[in-house]
């Protein structure tokens, strides 16, 4: 597994609508809003098996109706295909 160029990573961004690079963190993110916090904290749960199942866990955060996920490879020091494979499980959630 190997870094993502910035031009890499550009143009596989474009596939996930809810996700942006934040170049500043060296990871891929995405802010979504729920109704309620049960609804977060349900799409959490959901996520952390998904991120279990693939030995890759995301860098996140939880206020009330709100996640904030960043996903990066910390061996590489950046974003790798393995972020963007996990990006694409959580994006078919959000369908």
């Amino acid at each position: 597994m190997s870094k993502l160029t910035a031009e890499q990573i550009q143009t596989l961004i474009g596939e996930l609508p809810n996700w942006s690079w934040n170049e500043d963190l060296s990871a891929i993110t995405c802010s979504v809003q729920f109704r309620n916090f049960s609804a977060a904290f349900a799409f959490m749960a959901r996520v952390a098996l998904l991120a279990e199942k693939a030995g890759h866990h995301p860098d996140w955060s939880n206020s009330y109706g709100r996640v904030d996920i960043a996903l990066t490879t910390h061996d590489v020091g950046g974003v790798s295909q393995k972020d963007f494979d996990l990006a694409a499980r959580i994006e078919a959630l959000l369908r």
